[in-house]
């Protein structure tokens, strides 16, 4: 018997079926954003370590990088910071090369994503341009301590691509705990923590 139709729809753990193209916040659980990225590796895999850099634990590191250059930063800010990447739970980590490579459709449906994650979580569907400087600067921070630290980088080699970190008072006791690879479960655990604790900040209606 012929298809009907091309599936565009992924189910969930949680019983949720949500539609890649045509996303809805309702569709949309935290548990199975900090299911899917706890099990995307960063750079590829190809990262030192007993454990894959998962993006939930990248995600846990730029809201820290955040946070260290952003004090004050509303509960939405640092939530919209720690979900960020949070469109890789359905779509995987595509190295930004490929990502060029692969044109604009796939920022369309990156950018659908992450608008109806935002919804769901009564957030803003889209950053300010002022909010997104400062979390694309946290993001490449990460990136650079990533790079330099697990993926095999020179460190002028990850300036030229990330650039300079402008974190110095980030404190090394900190950062080790945060740049060692997790496994997958503390990596899910984590990212779910710095949820809660985030939203445990924002007043009652």
């Amino acid at each position: 018997m012929a298809r009907t139709s091309t599936r565009a729809w992924q189910r969930m753990l949680s019983g949720r079926r949500l539609d890649i193209l045509d996303p809805s916040p309702v569709d949309v659980e935290l548990s199975d954003i900090a299911h899917g990225l706890a099990r995307v590796a960063r750079w590829n895999g190809q990262t030192l370590g007993d454990y894959p850099f998962s993006v939930a634990q990248h995600s846990v590191l730029v809201l820290e990088l955040f946070r260290a250059s952003n004090p004050g930063s509303s509960t939405a800010a640092l939530l919209q910071t720690l979900l960020h990447d949070a469109p890789e739970y359905v779509m995987g980590d595509i190295i930004s090369p490929f990502k060029t490579a692969m044109g604009g459709n796939y920022k369309d449906v990156e950018n659908r994503l992450m608008s109806a994650i935002y919804l769901r979580f009564s957030l803003p569907a889209t950053v300010p341009a002022a909010l997104k400087k400062q979390m694309k600067k946290a993001d490449q921070e990460a990136a650079y301590f990533e790079a330099t630290t697990l993926a095999g980088f020179e460190p002028n080699e990850a300036i030229k691509f990330f650039g300079e970190p402008g974190v110095p008072a980030f404190e090394i006791e900190q950062f080790d705990r945060l740049i060692q690879p997790w496994p997958t479960r503390e990596a899910h655990d984590r990212f779910i923590a710095s949820f809660e604790a985030i939203a445990k900040l924002i007043p009652a209606p």
